[in-house]
């Protein structure tokens, strides 16, 4: 009996907690909030001038008509694959250590896709005539054509947005449900509407355990064919540097490795603004760096590949592309993106540094760094050095597209933030079904919540 009484305390206090962090983050919540939302402004200022001024404030000329929106594009698309990683790959292979982690990277897959389809639509300059992209009867007879990968690209980022948004919304059901007996006002009836009259019976639970599997199935093939039809943008072409068959693979790797570092990086955020000690422990930091670390290893081989396969090809083109890029105006972009993305990772390869939270978050910056180049220096130096004398012109991004770059990390941000505000970003049900089954099987002493996260806070301080 009193086993039982300790497992409802411990269970009260989960909830607790988390219903806690909805209501009362620390105070940096609101700083780093605001300064997203200035962001955002900069950005929206930013456009509303190159809407009215055109494109040539971006320096989009001929030939760099290819250059920073896109590799945005690219970056984003692949920082929403870490949410299928985490929620469905480690969940078909019950790794329990994603339980305290997987809802804010489901949350950060559907805020990277919603971040990433505003670029194309920045791209093409008329804004107002997107709505050609999507294939309707209309009075021009006019349709899109199904053979160019950039309409690949708008039915990919359409299904996989609305994927991540079913599965992040079924997960979030069970709690929806814990929230809605909790809380008052225009909470109380937001989370009753969400929540679909959740009771918590048995078949309930077991209809929620075949949805949510069947839609980690799906989604993970979905999320590999999504980054492979991106990939296609460039491969599909004839330019040097890009007609290039390992591209697929290869971005696929590069997606999985951004977007977990940037778990990485809002694990620490979340950890800090909403008091997430006794949760996002070092011992789950360690795991993500290790599967960080694993992801990097795979994404330099690949890499190292592509160079392999350049150099030994009988391609003169394809040579002459690749020396300039070492040696040539954008050498600095590349070798900077390998000292973050190929040198930096190496770091954690040490426990040490794996369970040092700062130390972690700080390298997680570096390889979004270096991944964000990655993308740059795939797309840019190309267009620099084509076949044609004229097209060979070195551009650089100019103020317009880094604000309006700068600003899409704000609107990312500040969206994942109002999510981890309103809803609540760690799973409750998941975690109690972790602790419960510990308890069981005789891994961890059952303890009250408040130990453990004094015990963690006194770990990392004599670790740091």
């Amino acid at each position: 009996m009193s086993d039982f009484k300790m497992k409802d305390i411990e269970w009260a206090k989960i909830n607790e907690d988390v219903l806690a962090s909805l209501e009362s983050p620390r105070k940096a919540f609101w700083i780093v909030l605001a300064v997203c939302i200035a962001l955002v402004l900069c950005g929206v200022a930013a456009e509303i001038y190159q809407y009215n001024e055109g494109l040539g404030v971006a320096l989009m000329n001929n030939p760099h008509y290819w250059q920073t929106y896109i590799s945005n594009f690219v970056f984003w698309i692949g920082m929403s694959h870490s949410g299928t990683l985490l929620s469905a790959i480690l969940l078909l292979t019950h790794a329990d250590w994603r339980k305290p982690i997987y809802r804010f990277a489901e949350a950060m897959t559907f805020f990277s896709i919603a971040t990433a389809a505003i670029f194309p639509v920045i791209h093409i300059g008329r804004v107002w005539d997107m709505y050609w992209v999507l294939p309707y009867p209309n009075q021009h007879a006019i349709w899109p054509n199904f053979r160019s990968p950039l309409l690949w690209d708008a039915f990919a980022i359409t299904t996989y947005a609305t994927s991540s948004a079913l599965f992040l919304y079924i997960g979030m059901i069970p709690d929806l449900a814990i929230c809605r007996d909790k809380a008052k006002g225009w909470r109380k009836k937001l989370y009753t509407a969400m929540s679909l009259g959740w009771m918590g019976r048995a078949t309930e639970w077991i209809a929620f355990q075949k949805t949510y599997v069947l839609m980690a199935c799906f989604l993970v093939p979905l999320a590999v064919s999504v980054h492979s039809i991106v990939a296609s943008d460039f491969a599909m072409s004839m330019m040097p540097g890009w007609h290039v068959t390992s591209f697929p693979p290869y971005f696929v790797a590069g997606a999985l490795y951004s977007g977990c570092a940037a778990i990485i990086t809002l694990f620490v955020l979340l950890r800090y603004l909403f008091k997430f000690e006794a949760y996002m422990t070092p011992e789950i930091m360690d795991k993500t760096a290790r599967l960080t670390f694993a992801i990097a290893m795979a994404w330099n081989f690949l890499n190292l590949s592509e160079y392999a396969s350049i150099w030994y090809s009988n391609d003169m083109f394809e040579h002459e592309m690749l020396i300039d890029k070492f040696t040539g105006p954008y050498a600095g972009i590349v070798w900077t993106m390998l000292f973050c993305a190929t040198i930096v990772p190496f770091a954690m390869a040490w426990k040490k540094v794996r369970v040092n939270m700062w130390a972690m978050f700080v390298i997680s910056l570096l390889i979004q760094l270096g991944m964000w180049l990655e993308r740059f220096q795939i797309v840019s130096p190309p267009l620099a050095s084509n076949h044609e004398p004229w097209t060979q012109v070195v551009v650089w991004p100019g103020l317009v597209q880094m604000t309006i770059t700068a600003a899409s990390f704000g609107w990312f941000t500040m969206l994942f933030l109002i999510f981890c505000k309103v809803f609540p970003s760690v799973s409750m049900y998941e975690v109690k079904e972790m602790v419960y089954h510990r308890n069981k099987h005789g891994k961890k002493k059952l303890q009250d919540l408040d130990k453990i996260k004094d015990d963690m806070i006194k770990t990392e301080e004599g670790l740091s």
